[in-house]
């Protein structure tokens, strides 16, 4: 996951794009509604939702790392809440396999995109050119 993250930075950087920010910083959709991604990209456009102690509104992407712990939670409640409340895309990484799955926004709220495996690269529309063959996910 650091591999990734930096990756990311390092690209949202160079391209100026917005803020790359490792948790833990609270995500808080609503009263009733905070969490704690591993990881958030706010695009410049969307700025305004980032304060001085959280992030009052949706991010444009939530990256969450599964473990046997959080697998079923990120893969049902944290991806319900993220699509209900405007996430634009949400990547679940698993780094012991190393897979990932891609949700991106529809009509209907998130739904999954692309299951990649270690003979992927992990890409996306919101950055064009950048790209992450899942492999180094492990190194």
């Amino acid at each position: 996951m650091v591999r990734l993250t930096g990756d990311l930075f390092g690209y949202v950087g160079r391209e100026g794009l917005g803020e790359v920010i490792v948790g833990p910083l609270d995500v808080v959709f609503s009263e009733f509604a905070v969490v704690v991604p591993d990881a958030v990209y706010i695009s410049k456009q969307r700025a305004s939702v980032l304060t001085e102690i959280n992030i009052q509104g949706a991010p444009d992407l939530i990256i969450e790392a599964i473990s046997g712990a959080t697998a079923i939670r990120d893969r049902t409640t944290k991806l319900k809440l993220y699509g209900r409340f405007g996430v634009q895309e949400y990547w679940i990484i698993d780094p012991t396999g190393p897979a990932a799955e891609i949700y991106l926004r529809g009509e209907e709220g998130l739904s999954l995109a692309a299951k990649l495996s270690a003979v992927n690269a992990l890409a996306s529309p919101m950055f064009p050119g950048f790209s992450v063959p899942l492999p180094k996910l492990t190194r």
